[in-house]
């Protein structure tokens, strides 16, 4: 199984979760791109103090940069880490209304179309070096050195409809967040699938983001789950993917019980369709430290 944690904290306790993670055996490592220190930053500096496993961002705004300024962070990273390691994912969303009008004052207009819009002027970026594209919310005509080795895959954080069939069609695949297995299984899945096969494209890839805690008693878990994760439950386009999955919010979304149960709910992501997970660690009880360490211990047995 596929597993992949989050990273949080200042920049060089990130770089030893990342090195932590590793020499643990966990697949990925996914970096948030809202707050704090930016991401990108740290995936170049943590990816040269480790060898093997994946770093992504989970994710970066699109709003704030421009695709070229994005196109041409990628490739530094991806020179930072070594051009042949293939270790460096590129996550990336449109964020949410509040977060980009009201924080930032940049109108939040159509962002499905402006997402297709931006893809078709990043990954030929991405993978040629130079674009001519001409449309609504981006006119571009540059050049750049590409990334050298193979091209920065580019997943985005796809939810509504729009969205994800601009991603089967452009992108490498999707990384989500709040997206149940019933809501990967029956929205997620067909649509983005089905959009790659229109164009042509590869099967791509599915990151099924959820908070996960083992714990003996799972209405315990939910119950700490809704604390924690209640400003998720606010926003339009997660309570959205919620009612997709049958979910009333964050904590019937999230990924609670026993070990038995945590595993037969992890595999069943995969069997719905996703490709790897994403476990956002989240303690219960009030031995914070010994929750974490008990999720962890199962996850890493699953490697």
């Amino acid at each position: 199984m596929k597993i992949g944690l989050s990273a949080g904290g200042t920049l060089d306790r990130m770089v030893a979760q990342v090195q932590e993670a590793e020499a643990e055996g966990f697949s990925s490592m996914w970096f948030a791109g809202g707050v704090g220190v930016d991401p990108l930053t740290v995936i170049a500096v943590a990816g040269r103090a480790t060898e093997r496993i994946e770093l992504g961002t989970s994710i970066i705004p699109t709003y704030p940069r421009h695709p070229l300024a994005m196109a041409q962070q990628a490739a530094g990273v991806q020179q930072a880490i070594g051009a042949d390691a293939g270790r460096f994912t590129l996550g990336i969303g449109v964020s949410h209304r509040p977060a980009v009008e009201d924080m930032l004052g940049i109108p939040y207009d159509r962002p499905g179309k402006n997402m297709r819009e931006y893809l078709s002027v990043l990954r030929p970026l991405l993978h040629e070096g130079k674009v001519a594209f001409d449309g609504e919310f981006y006119k571009v005509r540059a050049q750049m050195a590409p990334p050298a080795g193979a091209p920065v895959p580019v997943l985005v954080a796809a939810l509504a409809p729009v969205m994800l069939r601009a991603t089967g069609a452009l992108a490498e695949g999707t990384i989500t967040w709040m997206a149940n297995a019933r809501a990967i299984e029956t929205h997620v899945a067909p649509i983005l699938r089905q959009a790659a096969t229109d164009a042509g494209r590869e099967t791509p890839r599915i990151v099924v983001g959820l908070p996960v805690a083992v714990c003996d008693d799972a209405d315990e878990g939910r119950a700490e789950a809704v604390k924690q994760f209640a400003g998720y439950g606010q926003l339009p386009n997660y309570q959205r993917i919620l009612e997709h999955g049958g979910a009333e919010g964050p904590g019937d979304a999230a990924i609670v019980g026993d070990e038995a149960s945590v595993t037969a709910q992890l595999q069943g992501l995969l069997d719905a369709g996703g490709t790897d997970v994403w476990a956002a660690i989240f303690p219960v009880g009030g031995d914070r430290r010994a929750s974490r360490a008990r999720t962890r211990d199962l996850l890493r047995s699953l490697l």
